[in-house]
Parts: structure tokens; C-alpha cells; sequence
């Protein structure tokens, strides 16, 4: 199963240093039954988008709590075996834990299927968002709209052997 875990630059820097994504447990996002619902598509490459989206969002929560972090949502993708997705049946239709899943342990980098980030032109509204995010929790439209902007910018896919360019480690 292809899951979508969300980071940052400083996060990925250190997965690449451990070779592996963890701590366990991790939150992913993969396209679950309730993902598959909520979109109501039966188009695997739409599903893994929507999963792909939902990671990108979690990212902007990493970069919300920590101001000093490069402003780039960050979401590596991973192949796990189904086993270890495992959605939480408590929050299954909770509009905010739509596609997530936690994995125990940690993830070989070695799985990572590609890297997604944020091109230099999505700083700024990547930065607006993740401080307007806390304002947009709280029902704030104004700032809801911040946040969506940062949803305009596609993420960029990366090779693997990017990595140590991405995080500042290559030439």
C-alpha cells in the first residue's frame, strides 16, 4: 500500500541521517475506505491525490508549530505492507482524519517511492498559511482563505537520490 507521511525539510533531513522515517508511530495518509467515500471516485490516481493533498495539509500543521522551519510542505511517499496501515475506526468519518493511518514502527527510507515539496514560488503562501492556520481552525474565513492558497501550489515530485540535495546535504 502506498501511504503519504507528512514532514518537513528539517524532518527529511533527518529520515535521510537514520535511513528511516519514524519514530513509530507514524501518521501516513493512504486511500482507506472512508477516503474513498468522502471522494467518491473509483480512480486510484484521483484517490492517491486526495491522500497525497490530505498529507500536504498535515505537513502545514508541522510547519504551523514550528516558525523557524523552511516553509515547504514536505510528504514522502512510502510502500508499506497493508498490515501496517492501519486507519483508526474511532475517527474513520471524522472529516479531519479522512485518508489518515498510523504505522507502529518506523519506515525504511529504502521504501520511499518519491519525495513531494513545495517549489521556492509556494513560500510565501505556504508562510501565510501556516500562520493563518489557528485563526482558520476557529472558523475564521478570512484566514480559511490564507490556508487555501497555499493549496493552489502543486508539490513537486523528487527522485529519492534528490533527498540530500532537497535538505541542503548535496552539491
Amino acid at each position: 500500500m502506498r501511504v503519504y507521511v507528512p514532514l518537513t525539510l528539517p524532518g527529511l533531513a533527518e529520515a535521510h541521517k537514520a535511513g528511516e522515517l519514524g519514530p513509530g508511530p507514524l501518521t501516513a495518509y493512504a486511500v482507506t475506505p472512508a477516503l474513498r467515500e468522502w471522494y467518491v471516485s473509483d480512480d486510484i490516481e484521483e484517490l492517491e491525490y486526495a491522500a497525497l493533498n490530505r498529507a500536504a495539509a498535515a505537513s502545514l500543521r508541522l510547519l504551523a508549530v514550528d516558525p523557524g522551519c523552511p516553509r515547504r510542505r514536505v510528504v514522502v511517499a512510502v510502500e508499506v505492507p497493508d498490515a501496517d496501515a492501519v486507519p483508526d475506526p474511532d475517527r474513520g468519518l471524522d472529516p479531519g482524519a479522512l485518508g489518515e493511518v498510523r504505522i507502529a514502527r518506523p519506515v525504511a527510507l529504502a521504501r520511499a517511492a518519491a519525495v513531494h515539496v513545495d517549489s521556492d514560488e509556494a513560500d510565501a503562501d505556504v508562510s501565510a498559511a501556516a500562520s493563518a492556520l489557528g485563526a482558520a481552525d476557529q472558523g475564521d474565513g478570512d484566514a480559511q482563505f490564507v490556508v487555501d492558497g497555499a493549496e493552489d501550489h502543486e508539490l513537486l515530485w523528487y527522485a529519492t537520490q534528490e533527498i540530500p540535495q532537497l535538505v541542503g546535504l548535496g552539491d
